[in-house]
């Protein structure tokens, strides 16, 4: 039966796996990896509970173990060499319509949740790229979406429950625990095992989405506000050549007594007349609807239709975060290495976040932009590249993506955090032998 004819009323649980049974320990294939096929986990030991209880009991059976998500990391963030466990069998989904709050279960995509708030009139105020991450993933590493007034997937988080080292389950909430949750819900899977999250909802909204070809860079120098803030959601794509980025893509609300409507020519870039992907040559057949044609939320914001799977590989992902009144310094620092990067790249895309209080989260404080750069699978050269490209950036106290690829030195990276002395210490309190840390987070947050 659809999820979305369950979800009638506000409160009524949508709950799946009903007669799945409890898999610990459960040996996989030899050869386990992202969904991205460039990284490795390190233990074909996978745990996959259908109930919380039993996400306790494997809390307490292991003496190292990390939650896997939808496995959408292109690093070893979520990799452990003894115990993961997935949550994908924890699929609950709960509306509270006086709250305007939903509750979904740990395993739960935005792809699986969008639907069935939309079936009862509400949205979250942002999507990423790709509808297919799980959303407690997601707002663990601060994946972000696009809007140059629109915070990060992780600021709708307003409660989430956690099975932490002795398998006890800690509920938090902002409202409640005000002083410790800015550290608790960008977590990088440091605290505990994350088995719920509440996020705020709005109103069900309504948008159009275009694309424009050839904005001169040159117009980001005096108009990067004005060119970002034009939309909901602004994304331009370049390939680092001829100054200028390739695609413009804008999506719009539409709302009532304003228009939508998309200008023939916007910045000196000019309305595509036909449905593009972001990689030249590729088709458009997977991407969200464009032509101003009108839709619905969850269809717009993402650049990538739910049917679709993602690409199953055949590329890497890095991504750095640079204040948002620096951006047009830092896209010509990145230009000048354009020869250097494009024949290694698929393509380039920059978009805008507000800031936010979330200790570790790339915004924290700081409304930015991103800079995105999707790879072809040349590790070897990217391997070279990256250092320089993360020299480049210094200059303006860059923050990478913590789910992505990057080779930034553990002393600069936690020079860029002023709360992280405040995370460590909560990491401490709430797994005090380490219990969920692996070589990822001893490196990056714990590393000379």
């Amino acid at each position: 039966m659809d999820k979305r004819q369950f979800l009638k009323t506000s409160g009524v649980l949508i709950a799946g796996g009903v007669f799945s049974r409890l898999v610990m320990g459960e040996q996989q294939p030899a050869t386990r990896t992202n969904w991205a096929g460039n990284y490795k986990y390190s233990t074909n030991r996978l745990h996959l509970p259908k109930t919380v209880e039993e996400v306790q009991q494997v809390v307490k059976s292991c003496t190292r173990l990390k939650a896997l998500g939808a496995r959408h990391s292109f690093n070893g963030i979520a990799d452990s060499t003894e115990n993961q466990i997935s949550l994908k069998r924890l699929d609950q989904m709960a509306l509270d319509k006086g709250s305007h709050t939903v509750m979904v279960g740990a395993g739960v995509t935005y792809g699986q949740l969008s639907p069935c708030l939309d079936g009862q009139g509400y949205a979250v105020h942002n999507l990423a790229s790709l509808p297919h991450v799980s959303v407690a993933g997601a707002c663990a590493t601060a994946t972000h979406g696009s809007g140059i007034k629109n915070g990060n997937l992780s600021t709708a988080v307003s409660g989430l429950e956690m099975v932490t080292a002795g398998g006890e389950l800690v509920v938090l909430s902002r409202a409640k625990d005000g002083d410790r949750f800015p550290g608790a819900v960008v977590a990088l899977g440091g605290l505990g095992v994350v088995t719920k999250v509440t996020l705020d909802v709005q109103p069900a909204f309504t948008m159009r989405q275009a694309v424009y070809e050839n904005l001169p860079f040159a117009q980001l120098e005096d108009h990067l506000d004005d060119i970002f803030s034009s939309g909901y959601s602004v994304s331009l794509f370049t390939d680092w050549q001829n100054h200028r980025a390739t695609q413009v893509w804008i999506k719009r609300r539409i709302e009532p007594g304003t228009s939508s409507e998309f200008e023939p020519e916007f910045f000196g870039a000019k309305l595509a007349k036909t449905k593009l992907h972001p990689v030249a040559g590729h088709s458009a057949e997977s991407c969200t609807e464009q032509m101003g044609i009108p839709g619905p939320w969850y269809e717009r914001l993402p650049h990538f239709r739910m049917n679709f799977t993602p690409s199953s590989g055949d590329e890497l992902q890095s991504e750095y975060f640079v204040p948002r009144n620096k951006g047009y310094e830092a896209i010509l620092a990145i230009e000048k290495l354009r020869d250097e990067v494009t024949p290694h790249l698929f393509i380039t895309e920059l978009r805008t976040i507000d800031g936010d209080e979330l200790w570790m989260s790339p915004c924290y404080k700081r409304p930015s932009m991103a800079i995105h750069f999707t790879w072809k699978p040349e590790w070897s050269s990217v391997k070279k590249l990256l250092p320089v490209i993360e020299e480049r950036l210094a200059l303006f106290d860059a923050r990478p993506h913590w789910a992505k690829i990057f080779t930034m030195a553990p002393s600069h990276l936690k020079s860029l955090y002023e709360r992280l002395p405040d995370y460590q210490a909560l990491l401490k309190h709430y797994d005090p032998s380490g219990k969920f840390r692996n070589e990822f987070l001893n490196t990056n947050l714990y590393g000379a």
